[in-house]
C-alpha cells in the first residue's frame, strides 16, 4: 500500500506543460522578431548604394559642371567608376569603387533602380 506521508519530490504534470507553453511562446516572439531583420536590412543596403550614387554624382558635377554623360561607347556609371577604360577627368578621378549592383544613371544625373535587381531595390 501507499504511504500518504511519504514526500516524493518532482514536478506535476500541469507544471511541466506550463514550462512547455511559456518556452513555445517565447521561440515564436524570436522568429518573428528574427524575420523582420532581413527586409530591415534590405532597405537600408538599397538606401546606402542610393545615397552613395547620389554623392558620386553631386561630387562630379561640382567638379565639372555637369553630370556625367555617356559618350565614346562609355556610359555615365563608367565615368564615376572608371570602368570599361573610361577616364574620369582628372579634376575629379574614380568617385566610385565597384559597380553598383542595383542602381543605374542617366545623362541628367537621375539615378533608377535596374530592373530585376537581386536586391529588389
Amino acid at each position: 500500500m501507499r504511504n500518504d506521508t511519504s514526500s516524493e519530490k518532482g514536478f506535476t504534470l500541469v507544471e511541466l506543460l506550463l514550462v512547455v507553453v511559456i518556452l513555445g511562446i517565447l521561440a515564436g516572439i524570436v522568429v518573428f522578431a528574427v524575420g523582420n531583420l532581413g527586409t530591415t536590412t534590405k532597405a537600408s543596403a538599397c538606401s546606402a548604394e542610393k545615397t552613395t550614387i547620389s554623392t558620386a554624382l553631386e561630387t562630379y558635377k561640382a567638379a565639372t559642371g555637369a553630370y556625367p554623360a555617356a559618350a565614346g561607347g562609355h556610359t555615365a556609371m563608367d565615368f564615376l567608376t572608371g570602368n570599361g577604360g573610361a577616364t574620369p577627368p582628372a579634376s575629379v578621378g574614380v568617385l566610385l569603387k565597384s559597380i553598383p549592383a542595383d542602381y543605374t544613371i542617366d545623362n541628367t544625373g537621375t539615378i533608377t533602380p535596374i530592373a530585376g535587381n537581386a536586391n529588389g531595390c
